[in-house]
């Protein structure tokens, strides 16, 4: 059967997804703000996350994402939050993990990464389909995995521009552990992470696309 170009969905009413996500994000940042390892790191933390709520809040009138998406910033979120409240070398999960796998290393950062090509390349592949600027779920998902890419190299270079700027004030944010291909391990999780959502997510994403009144 051949693919069709779908159309933003407009809705007057408020997702139920967003606000519940809202609210444990909300509550998450409440609890992270209070005593955080290093206040200038959980602010470069939990910035992206006082950016997307906003703007989700914003568009919730001419774009409604699908529920897999809400749910999955929502996560996003979160492990950004955990990570700016004990920085990522120091978050308790991260040093079970690293118990468990006899690494040399917090790995928790790791998870940061991950769900950095994960939870974008998911929304990108939503947004260029219901856009309908591509005609093909399969070139949507390419071009997903790409821009989840391109995030993340534009990450790695705002890191790189922290060191720089604040040299050894940026070192809870970087979070290398002395680890020397910190930045490629980094972009390797990203690209597994975008991956996986590819070939975990496709068939569920379409699902709820298509449940969406076009």
């Amino acid at each position: 059967m051949p693919e069709q170009k779908m159309k933003t969905t407009h809705s007057k009413h408020l997702p139920l997804n967003l606000l519940l996500g809202t609210i444990v994000v909300a509550l998450a940042l409440l609890w992270s703000s209070i005593a955080p390892y290093d206040r200038a790191t959980w602010w470069m933390e939990v910035a992206p996350v006082l950016l997307v709520y906003p703007v989700l809040w914003m568009s919730r009138r001419s774009f409604v994402w699908t529920d897999l998406l809400y749910i999955l910033i929502m996560m996003h979120a979160l492990v950004l939050i955990v990570g700016g409240a004990y920085t990522y070398a120091r978050v308790p999960f991260g040093f079970w993990l690293q118990d468990l796998l006899g690494d040399s290393r917090n790995p928790y950062d790791k998870i940061g990464h991950f769900m950095q090509g994960f939870v974008p390349a998911l929304a990108a592949r939503e947004w260029l389909w219901r856009r309908a600027w591509v005609r093909s779920l399969r070139v949507a998902s390419v071009l997903a995995v790409c821009v989840a890419m391109t995030l993340s190299t534009v990450y790695e270079l705002l890191e790189w521009l922290a060191a720089v700027l604040l040299g050894q004030g940026a070192d809870e944010f970087l979070g290398t552990q002395g680890y020397a291909w910190d930045t490629q391990s980094d972009m390797g999780f990203a690209l597994l992470g975008a991956l996986m959502g590819m070939v975990l997510l496709s068939a569920l994403h379409n699902r709820q696309m298509n449940q969406h009144k076009f």
